[in-house]
């Protein structure tokens, strides 16, 4: 499995394992960690997962699950922080908000640190932009937590250029990524430029959702018509192929994948086998669009 250099030294496999729906499935001890060592098998090291997944439950699930294993020194695991919903922990709030202030960043990284049973988070992302932040108190946090030694690296997801900018602009150490939703259809990116942006910075993006959510594959729709003919010509499947068009574009994206079926699971390195050229590229890109190019 190709790896991929972040700033700080940080590496992380090129496809992730997203921990969002593990809530949704058989939550034994068991049953988790065949599904972590099922990735390990294959080369993906890089676990994802936020504060927030499972009502604020899934960080200890997995956490449950990494103790005694000796699976975490195999491993990266990436968090996210500053969504306050009122349900879990935060029940009693009275509104859903963004808190990227420096007592909740540090009482967030020690409750992932303690939930997880880690004495370090890889990477830990500011999960959303938060219209109130405080752009210098927020990056002294983020610098703080790496100084610390309990965060290697910090990154943003679903930031804009600009939000970017604004809070790199009060920090030392860099910000390594943003984790932007992407995918065929969901293509934005590529010409808002949230991508052109991380590209000129060398910073690699992760996308979630790189299926769409599972519409890529299900309903009848030219992307889906384009897939499974690709598919059929390459020897391969149209879920491995939307992946592999992620994995040409030249911005080194790392897509997360998250599914809870082990038999894809077992299949997700499939995509890293299928070579997309620029032409192939650019008949799944007009397909999805639903046009030519200009």
């Amino acid at each position: 499995m190709e790896r991929i250099e972040f700033a700080n030294g940080l590496e992380m496999s090129r496809l992730v394992y997203g921990l969002w729906r593990l809530d949704q499935d058989d939550c034994s001890t068991g049953h988790i960690r065949a599904k972590l060592q099922a990735c390990l098998d294959q080369g993906i090291t890089t676990m994802d997962t936020a504060d927030i997944y499972g009502g604020y439950r899934t960080e200890e699930i997995f956490g449950s699950a990494l103790r005694g294993s000796g699976l975490r020194d195999r491993m990266e695991i990436v968090t996210k922080c500053d969504i306050v919903a009122p349900m879990g922990r935060y029940a009693d709030r009275p509104v859903k908000h963004y808190d990227t202030s420096r007592a909740h960043i540090l009482s967030s990284v020690d409750m992932s640190l303690k939930l997880m049973g880690l004495d370090h988070i890889d990477l830990l992302l500011i999960h959303r932009p938060d219209p109130f932040m405080d752009a210098d108190e927020t990056g002294s946090a983020l610098d703080e937590v790496v100084a610390s030694g309990k965060v290697r690296a910090v990154g943003v997801s679903n930031f804009r250029p600009w939000d970017m900018d604004l809070l790199q602009g009060s920090m030392r150490q860099p910000l390594v990524t943003n984790q932007i939703e992407f995918s065929l259809t969901h293509n934005g990116a590529l010409t808002d430029g949230d991508m052109a942006y991380l590209q000129r910075k060398r910073i690699p993006p992760m996308a979630w959702s790189p299926l769409g959510g599972g519409s890529l594959l299900t309903g009848t729709h030219a992307a889906k018509e384009a897939l499974d003919r690709v598919a059929k010509r390459l020897g391969s499947t149209p879920d491995a192929v939307a992946i592999a068009w992620i994995l040409a574009h030249p911005a080194r994206v790392l897509p997360v994948m998250g599914t809870n079926n082990m038999n894809r699971i077992k299949a997700l390195s499939d995509a890293a086998k299928v070579k997309i050229d620029r032409e192939t590229w650019f008949d799944l890109y007009t397909a999805a669009l639903g046009h030519d190019v200009a």
